[in-house]
C-alpha cells in the first residue's frame, strides 16, 4: 500500500491541488455562485483520481530518464520497486473512477472527458519532443475549466476558453519553476523543458507568465461580480508571485522548489476571491 501511496504522491497534495483550484473557480464562475454538492464532489474527486492516474502513467513514462535524476531516483517505479504493468494498472483503475464520477453529469461532459484523458496520456512524452512541454501539461492541467462549464451549462461558452488560456499561463509560471530544479540532470540525459529553452530568460518568463494568468483571470471574471473582497484575493495571490521571484532569482534548487511547492497557495487566493465576489 505504501508503494501505491508513494507512486500517486498521496504525502505530496499540492499536485492535486493545482488542478483543483482552477476547476473548482470555475465552477462557481459556470453557476454564477455554489454549483451544488453534487457537482462540487464530482469535481474534487474527480480531480484527485486523474491527477493520481497520470502519476502512474507519467512515472512509467519517464521511468529511464528519472534514473539520472536526484529527486525521482526513488520513485517506486523508477527504483524498480513496482512493476510498470502495476502501476499502469492502478492508473487505470483510477481512471475508471474518475470516468465513472463523471458519467453522474451529463453528455457534454463525458465527451470532454475523452479529450482530458487524452490530454493526460500525452504529457508524459512531450518532453521528448516539444521544446515547451510545459504548455502541453498547461493546457491538460486546465481541461477542468471545459468540463466544469459543460456540467453546469451544458456548454463550453468562450468564457472557458479565455479561463483556460489564463490558467495555463500559471501552469507556465509554476513548472518552469519546477524545471529549474531539474534543469542540470535535465540537460544531461536530453529532456526538452521551458526552463532549457528559455536560457537565462526563465525568471522574466515565470513573472510574465503569472501577470498574464491574473491579467486575464479577471477580464475573464463576471464584472457584476467584482467585489472589493475579489480585488483583495488577486492582490493577495499577486503579492504571492511577487514572493516567488525573490526564491528564484538565483535560481537555487531549493528556492525553485519551494516556490513551485507554495503555488497551490496562489491558486486558493483566486479561488476563495471569486467565491466572495459571488457572495458565496
Amino acid at each position: 500500500m505504501k508503494l501505491y501511496l508513494d507512486l500517486i504522491r498521496w504525502n505530496r497534495p499540492a499536485g492535486w491541488l493545482l488542478l483543483l483550484w482552477p476547476t473548482l473557480s470555475a465552477l462557481w464562475i459556470a453557476a454564477d455562485g455554489f454549483p451544488g454538492w453534487h457537482l462540487l464532489v464530482v469535481f474534487t474527486l474527480g480531480t484527485i483520481l486523474m491527477r493520481s492516474a497520470g502519476c502512474c502513467v507519467n512515472d512509467v513514462a519517464d521511468q529511464d530518464f528519472d534514473r539520472h535524476v536526484k529527486r525521482t531516483a526513488q520513485r517506486p517505479v523508477t527504483s524498480g520497486a513496482l512493476s510498470a504493468r502495476a502501476a499502469l494498472g492502478f492508473g487505470a483503475a483510477l481512471a475508471l473512477a474518475a470516468f465513472a464520477l463523471v458519467l453522474t453529469t451529463n453528455r457534454t461532459t463525458v465527451l470532454w472527458s475523452f479529450a482530458a484523458l487524452a490530454l493526460a496520456l500525452t504529457y508524459p512524452f512531450a518532453k521528448r519532443f516539444v521544446s515547451m512541454p510545459q504548455a502541453v501539461l498547461g493546457v491538460a492541467f486546465s481541461f477542468g475549466i471545459p468540463m466544469a462549464f459543460a456540467a453546469v451549462q451544458g456548454s463550453v461558452p468562450p468564457q472557458a476558453w479565455l479561463l483556460l488560456l489564463g490558467n495555463v499561463f500559471w501552469v507556465l509560471a509554476y513548472d518552469t519553476e519546477y524545471a529549474m530544479v531539474d534543469r542540470d540532470d535535465d540537460l544531461n540525459i536530453g529532456m526538452k523543458t521551458s526552463a532549457i529553452t528559455l536560457g537565462r530568460w526563465d525568471v522574466g518568463f515565470v513573472m510574465l507568465s503569472y501577470a498574464l494568468f491574473l491579467l486575464i483571470w479577471m477580464l475573464a471574471f463576471d464584472g457584476s461580480a467584482w467585489t472589493a473582497a475579489f480585488f483583495i484575493a488577486i492582490a493577495i495571490a499577486a503579492g504571492q508571485a511577487l514572493w516567488h521571484f525573490q526564491l528564484i532569482r538565483e535560481r537555487t534548487r531549493d528556492g525553485c522548489f519551494k516556490a513551485f511547492r507554495l503555488n497551490h497557495w496562489v491558486g486558493f487566493a483566486v479561488f476563495v476571491g471569486v467565491v466572495l465576489g459571488y457572495g458565496v
